[in-house]
């Protein structure tokens, strides 16, 4: 699981490959390339492999523990100490002086640790463990509700017939979203690779158009409960709508960055295999979480438990899709740094195993920093004559801003090229859009707005299809049967956007930590220096005014 990963190939010149950690410290200082810089080895040095033969090579049991230039041979001890003025031909060791005339000891230089790339620590344990112990419980409490639901249809009177019903107008409705939401997912993430720039569109206007179908069908069945999600559909759609508008003028520059990053996905034929599988083990565990769902509604406090089962399985979903994330993400972000062509199936092993921990503690919180990051720029209109409410309104932002700082969506790249933390993660990579001054061009991406668009569509999509076909044959299921319709969706599709969100985080956060890589253009650079002299405009997430800061 945490072996070097093999290398099939090398982008710019010579043949290179992932070495592990204790490769890499047999380097010398000198010639490891800093590996935060991210600097690209195009020029190979070449190495002599086999030493000389006058040098016995079996004598040499180990080095000294307290001073590397010493070797321990045979029992003895000797001291590399080369000569300027008279270099022996074989320097790779020296005779030692006789003991009479044996120099002092020179004390060791320390050397500068390296981040190295095959980190072998599991990252963020308290959060894997806590994902570990849900899904051990989250699992024996599905498969309790599957057999309650079992054993309701084998009870005489009531349960019986109650259990029948659900199963005949509520099941196979569910099911037919789970696979319309499968198809749509791999729809979506197969047109937004061929078609980015036309795909840029259609989902800013069909997220709109789709929810406000779904919110007019649901309230033309004039019942409380679904004129309910149809008014939250509709007030959904007309927000999309202003927003489709308010992003005019970013879309240009959204779809030059989107093009762009997709470029490498080309090179990995195999790239897509983690998020198919993904979807697979989704679409499965969401088969049994309907049957859970039915189980518990003849159980105690049905509302609970399904409160309980739908929480669960979206922090499961999105831990699934950041898995998907952080594989993709440490595929690019190697090609951006090293020129390497890593395994995938590797790179997925990682994913799974060392740095899930992180991918569980980010899917619990980084959803909640988005909407934050929305709550602040509506905190933003509140700006106006009312001190108080300004007041807090920035008094919110501040907090924000503290939170963002530590814990974003961007971290997913440091945390899969490095193996770093969470928090670790968010904050180095915040310090790199910093010195480079992208703050501004990352708080206006759109990115992470258009694949949540993207669910919405197939989430009101699955709505249309399930509301008209339970209406007319049992009503009463309808607005139930549409909300999680909805949601299995969405979720769905989510997973299989995970592949263009990690290339385009990994285009942004590779750039802001070497930007003369010449892998990348100059689109982000000009955008910079078009912000700088004010002849580009950009809508960035609020910040607190200086005299907020004092």
């Amino acid at each position: 699981m945490g072996a070097s990963e093999p290398v099939v190939e090398r982008e710019n010149g010579g043949a290179a490959g992932e070495r592990g950690g204790d490769e890499e410290a047999e380097l010398g200082g000198a010639d490891v390339k800093d590996v935060e810089r991210g600097e690209m080895g195009f020029e190979e040095r070449e190495v002599q492999t086999n030493p000389p033969e006058e040098l016995h090579m079996s004598r040499m049991q180990r080095l000294s523990a307290t001073n590397p230039l010493r070797l321990v041979i045979n029992g003895g001890t000797r001291v590399a100490t080369p000569s300027p003025a008279h270099p022996h031909p074989h320097p790779h060791v020296r005779p030692s002086p006789s003991p009479a005339h044996s120099q002092p000891r020179s004390t060791p230089t320390p050397q500068q640790s390296l981040t190295t790339l095959n980190s072998r620590a599991y990252t963020n344990r308290i959060s894997l463990f806590l994902f570990l112990v849900h899904m051990v419980v989250a699992f024996g409490l599905v498969c309790f509700l599957v057999f309650k639901g079992v054993q309701g249809l084998f009870e005489a009177g009531e349960t019986k017939r109650k259990e029948k019903r659900i199963l005949e107008h509520f099941l196979p409705q569910i099911e037919v979203a789970s696979l319309l939401s499968i198809t749509l997912a791999f729809s979506w993430q197969k047109a937004v690779r061929e078609w980015p720039k036309f795909m840029v569109h259609v989902i800013l206007w069909s997220s709109f158009i789709m929810s406000l179908s779904a919110g007019i069908l649901l309230i033309c069945f004039q019942k409380a409960p679904t004129d309910g999600v149809g008014v939250a559909l509709i007030g959904f759609s007309i927000g999309s709508g202003l927003y489709s508008c308010w992003v005019t003028q970013r879309v240009g520059f959204c779809t030059k960055i989107l093009i762009k990053s997709l470029e490498p996905v080309a090179k990995f034929p195999d790239l897509n295999q983690p998020t198919y599988w993904m979807l697979g083990i989704g679409f499965l565990w969401m088969s049994l979480w309907i049957l859970a769902v039915i189980g518990a509604l003849n159980f105690y406090f049905p509302a609970l438990i399904i409160i309980a089962l739908v929480l669960s399985l979206a922090w499961t979903a999105e831990v699934m899709r950041n898995v998907a994330n952080q594989t993709v993400s440490r595929v690019i972000a190697l090609y951006y740094l090293r020129g390497m062509q890593s395994n995938t199936q590797f790179c997925f092993q990682r994913a799974l195993s060392k740095n899930l921990g992180s991918a569980c503690l980010g899917s619990l919180f980084v959803p909640a920093i988005e909407a934050l990051r929305i709550v602040a720029r509506g905190l933003n209109l509140l700006e106006g004559e009312d001190e108080f409410m300004f007041s807090c309104a920035h008094c919110c932002l501040r907090v924000m801003q503290s939170i963002f700082r530590h814990g974003n969506g961007w971290a997913y790249v440091q945390i899969a090229a490095y193996g770093k933390g969470f928090v670790k993660a968010s904050q180095d990579t915040w310090e790199l859009f910093e010195k480079q001054e992208m703050e501004c061009i990352v708080d206006s991406d759109m990115t992470s707005a258009l694949c949540f668009l993207t669910g919405v569509c197939s989430g009101s999509i699955c709505v249309i299809v399930v509301a008209a076909w339970t209406a007319s044959v049992h009503m009463n299921f309808t607005a139930t049967v549409s909300l999680l319709a909805f949601f299995v969706g969405y979720l769905m599709t989510r997973i299989a956007m995970a592949l263009p969100h990690a290339c385009v985080s990994c285009y942004y956060v590779c750039y802001a930590e070497n930007p003369e890589n010449r892998l990348f253009d100059k689109t982000i650079a000009d955008r910079l220096s078009l912000i700088k002299i004010g002849r580009d405009v950009v809508v960035p997430t609020p910040r607190v005014p200086p005299r907020f800061m004092r």
